[in-house]
């Protein structure tokens, strides 16, 4: 699950980026305050990658799903690329986690089928 999530949030941090350079055009909105906005949501972009699979990093991330696509208010084009990244958020949760009960599958039945090897020796 971590490598799906982790690379849904990369991808997200580089659209973020875009997304502050199209966001600067804005006469409305100021520079700073378009790179503070922009820079907090990629920082957390890639520290989410690292706390994915702890209790409430899926949570977190979901929170992060919302908040881009509310940036849509901001540069329209947002609300479909949030959209967008909050289906393929929720793909790397569900199919990450099919992955991960398939692996541990895995691990039990060669774990299974190590020991009657072992016994029969």
């Amino acid at each position: 699950m971590r490598t799906l999530c982790s690379s849904t949030l990369i991808g997200e941090f580089f659209v973020i980026g875009f997304a502050g350079l199209v966001a600067m055009k804005d006469p409305d909105l100021s520079t700073s305050t378009v790179w503070t906005v922009s820079g907090i949501a990629m920082l957390l972009c890639v520290l989410l990658c690292g706390v994915v699979t702890r209790p409430g990093g899926i949570a977190l991330g979901w929170a992060l799903q919302i908040a881009l696509i509310a940036s849509g208010f901001v540069v329209p084009t947002m609300f479909f690329l949030g959209v967008v990244f909050a289906a393929l958020w929720w793909a790397s949760v569900h199919f990450g986690r099919k992955i991960e009960e398939a692996k541990a599958r895995f691990a039990a039945q060669s774990g299974a089928s190590g020991a009657e090897g072992a016994d029969a020796a």
